[in-house]
């Protein structure tokens, strides 16, 4: 009787589901197969994560395989990151491979320890603001910096974290298109972005206030202002929180209403051409002190033609430009966005660059790419086509705990890093993730600085596009600056003082050797190691500190 009564109220309960599923009229095949029907959207739910973790193998998922997302992890705890047996990518079949190509002998030589390299810094090789002489014209001390995402679209925990974690890693810190918040006080370095709503620098009406900009600079680290015309992954589009993200704090900074979605404009209303627009970014330099950029991702070639062409002069100009690839991320956009408008950053960052270059500007500007590039297989290849910096955003976010739920704009992000849940968000340790992203930040630049000297370079600003080859299979190996279409192979590549610049702060960074010599080989010179180098990659790093990582070159 007892076990009767027991499945009594479960009995009643699988009635109730039967009943209203074959009286209601939206599903059918709820209304055909009741109860039973309910686990189809169970499987369509928990798809994406038994996929995940299930079903696929190392290199399928998109939009990072689980060899990406397990080297950005172990990288971020200071684990092995190293893989055994052999590549498991399918070389010999792909299109468009990517092939770094290795100099045997050399006048460098990269490290072997795991960890050798982490604590050397690797600075731009270009001073940024330099060319047009701003007042607060600086060099950039890390080449690899997060890359702008708005606290609103992450949570004040998240941000915190990549805010400590720049500070620790000595890089530097987009605030995004949705101001500056108490979360992007720690210590870091700021990139301000100005959005089309311009959030953080508008009066009540809306509009774009130049007082409160100069203030807000005033008051807060801001080395650096990115003016944002576009993004990779919904070009063309204004940003969207949707409402469910937006908190009283979020709603303050950004004068907003809670309760409805925020949408940005999707076009500036304080310029409507290239000519007005250098107008607009001399004016917040000559304001500020401050060097001032652009943010855009690569359609229709006519805005590069034309920004190179007026630049060429000389009288007004961009400090820097970031190109946002079609294949990057956002915390929510319109799927045909997402998936077909905008180019790759391969395709449309060569597209931009070439313009400067034929005008012979290419190195007065700061290149910055953005776009899978903290994985360093692309960076590579980027730094190949002419970058100077790479932006982060989802390789920063998986250092502090994204799984890649791709829940970003439903607000149920189970790690509390793209949520305003706070349920959520009390799992995300700001002090635990800042470690773990200065440790991914770092990690980055030891593998760049390793492959790098692979190359023969010291640096991977010196890496040229004879250093990539595209594969077509097994058939065809081609050049990378022939591949898109570069006129000549030095393009991508920074002056020759630049190159001289960057050779000489690089001075002391820690290098590979080999075992003492022979006796057969005493006399011979020792042409791969500078005296004083560690014979082997296990040994300490020399002083690497460099003098003027904050200063006009």
């Amino acid at each position: 009787m007892k076990w009767t009564r027991a499945l009594a109220l479960p009995a009643a309960a699988v009635a109730a589901v039967a009943v209203r599923d074959l009286t209601q009229k939206q599903h059918a095949i709820l209304h055909n197969f009741p109860v039973l029907g309910h686990a189809r959207y169970l499987l369509e739910k928990v798809g994406p994560e038994l996929r995940q973790y299930i079903v696929t193998d190392n290199n399928d998922e998109r939009p990072f395989s689980r060899d990406q997302r397990r080297w950005v992890y172990a990288s971020a705890k200071r684990q092995n990151p190293y893989f055994g047996f052999g590549t498991d990518n399918d070389v010999e079949r792909n299109e468009g491979y990517a092939v770094i190509k290795h100099r045997t002998f050399a006048d460098v030589q990269p490290a072997v320890h795991p960890n050798v390299g982490e604590e050397t810094p690797l600075p731009c090789a270009k001073v940024l603001g330099a060319p047009r002489g701003r007042r607060h014209a600086f060099r950039p001390a890390s080449t690899i910096n997060v890359s702008a995402m708005s606290y609103g679209a992450l949570s004040g925990p998240a941000v915190e974290a990549l805010n400590r974690g720049c500070a620790l890693a000595g890089a530097l810190h987009n605030t995004g298109e949705g101001g500056i918040s108490v979360h992007h006080r720690h210590g870091a370095d700021l990139v301000f972005q100005i959005g089309t709503a311009y959030f953080g620098c508008r009066d009540g009406r809306g509009r774009f206030d130049l007082e409160r900009l100069k203030d807000l600079v005033a008051a807060d680290p801001v080395r650096a202002i990115e003016v944002k015309l576009s993004q990779g992954a919904k070009p063309g589009l204004g940003g969207l929180l949707p409402a469910a993200k937006i908190s009283e704090e979020i709603a303050q900074i950004r004068g907003i209403p809670l309760g409805e979605d925020c949408h940005s404009p999707s076009r500036h209303a304080e310029f409507s051409d290239v000519d007005s627009m250098l107008d607009f970014v001399e004016l917040l330099a000559a304001e500020t002190g401050l060097p001032v950029g652009i943010k855009s991702a690569v359609g229709q070639d006519d805005l590069w033609q034309d920004l190179a062409r007026m630049m060429s002069s000389g009288d007004r100009g961009v400090d820097f430009i970031a190109v946002d690839g079609g294949e990057g991320g956002t915390g929510a956009a319109p799927l045909i966005f997402s998936d077909s408008v905008s180019l790759p950053f391969r395709l449309g960052f060569p597209q931009a660059y070439a313009a400067f270059a034929r005008e012979g500007i290419a190195d007065r500007v700061v290149w910055i790419g953005a776009g899978k590039l903290g994985l360093p297989e692309n960076a590579a290849v980027a730094f190949a086509l002419g970058v100077d910096l790479v932006n982060v955003a989802r390789e920063a976010m998986m250092s502090i705990g994204c799984i890649q739920a791709q829940r970003c704009h439903d607000d149920r992000c189970p790690t509390g890093v793209a949520t305003q849940n706070a349920w959520l968000t009390r799992g995300l340790d700001p002090d635990t993730k800042s470690e773990r992203a200065a440790n991914y930040l770092r990690s980055w630049r030891r593998e760049m600085l390793k492959v790098a000297e692979a190359c023969g370079v010291q640096h991977p600003g010196l890496m040229g596009g004879d250093m990539v080859d595209i594969l077509l299979g097994t058939r065809l190996a081609t050049p990378l600056w022939q591949t898109v279409g570069y006129d000549d192979p030095g393009w991508g590549l920074p002056s020759r003082q630049q190159q001289e610049d960057i050779r000489r702060l690089m001075v002391g960074a820690p290098e590979g050797g080999s075992a003492p010599p022979s006796a057969t080989a005493v006399d011979a010179p020792d042409e791969g190691r500078e005296e004083g180098a560690p014979s082997s990659g296990d040994g300490p790093a020399r002083d690497s500190r460099i003098e003027d990582s904050a200063t006009p070159g």
